[in-house]
């Protein structure tokens, strides 16, 4: 198997997988509490700083545009329009549902293959096996941490386990 595909597919499944239990909790936790749903959805460790929705979006984002511009899969355009639970949910299974779809074959070869990350501030240029190692992984697990640590702020009854998902 590709080694860029075997670095990052099953290990951004297996943490999308994790956020979506790691949900679950939340919405289980806030049910119990008689807290609002919205409450977690849009919570933030500080003012300047995106919400939890916004963290899943930028993980699964982070996640999804490996398989396109590494893994040479068409893109297929999400909104970050989620405005309930269910549809942050639905969008961590959509992601999953989309990685699972990636071939190793769109990744062989691709260690060394341009891809630009385009941003307001300018293009980044990349090789396939940097932006993975360098860029992806590292901002993934940026923003899966953030939704951890957004649930855990808010009480969500949440351990390293959760985050890290069945050990085998």
């Amino acid at each position: 198997m590709p080694a860029l595909y075997d670095a990052a597919m099953p290990t951004f499944i297996r943490g999308l997988k994790n956020l979506s239990s790691m949900l679950e909790k939340g919405k289980t936790f806030a049910a119990a509490q008689g807290m609002e749903l919205s409450e977690l959805r849009d919570a933030r460790l500080i003012d300047d700083m995106a919400s939890l929705t916004k963290q899943v979006q930028m993980t699964t984002d982070t996640a999804k545009f490996v398989a396109v511009r590494v893994g040479q899969i068409e893109n297929d355009p999400w909104a970050d329009d989620e405005a309930s639970f269910a549809d942050v949910q639905a969008r961590v299974a959509k992601a999953i549902a989309f990685l699972q779809a990636a071939s190793p074959d769109g990744f062989e070869g691709r260690e060394d293959a341009t891809v630009v990350l385009t941003t307001p501030s300018g293009d980044i240029p990349f090789t396939g096996s940097n932006y993975v190692h360098g860029f992806a992984i590292p901002n993934f697990f940026f923003h899966l941490s953030m939704a951890y640590a957004l649930l855990r702020m808010k009480g969500v009854p949440l351990g390293k386990l959760d985050f890290l998902g069945a050990i085998r």
